[in-house]
């Protein structure tokens, strides 16, 4: 099994298995606001399931996590998870992968600037990873 794309995205959805972005592919993020700040995105993957793995169930899970500045360790700012299963639509030829595409919205709660992690896993295994960066914009309120 693959993951193909893992997108960050103003917004996303899935209708009839096609990806719908909307303002997609994006990896930094300036904030004028301050900090925290609530931020709505969505994030856009893609799944290759093999011939032999489809008609039956798969669990996921998409986890964006960021330094904690206090102990320099990964923390989590959101974990989704559940699961899906790809069927053999009539007529495919026998062999032939499936794609299945997901979109999740969310609400980041970013609570500093920095470097954040993206990681898609399947069955417990990670697959794919992107980062973004959240930086101080120039209308950033000095401390």
């Amino acid at each position: 099994m693959e993951v193909e794309w893992l997108i960050l995205a103003d917004s996303a959805e899935v209708v009839g298995n096609k990806l719908y972005l909307l303002g997609g592919g994006w990896d930094r993020l300036t904030v004028n606001t301050g900090f925290p700040i609530d931020q709505r995105c969505a994030i856009a993957l893609s799944v290759r399931v093999p011939w032999n793995e489809t008609n039956q169930k798969h669990v996921f899970e998409v986890e964006v996590s960021g330094e904690d500045t206090q102990t320099e360790q990964p923390k989590s700012l959101v974990k989704v998870g559940g699961q899906f299963e790809v069927g053999r639509p009539p007529g495919i030829p026998q062999g032939q992968e499936q794609r299945i595409q997901l979109a999740i919205s969310m609400n980041l709660r970013l609570d500093s600037p920095g470097t954040k992690v993206i990681v898609a896993r399947i069955e417990g295994q990670e697959m794919r990873r992107v980062h973004f960066n959240v930086i101080p914009g120039p209308m950033m309120p000095m401390k």
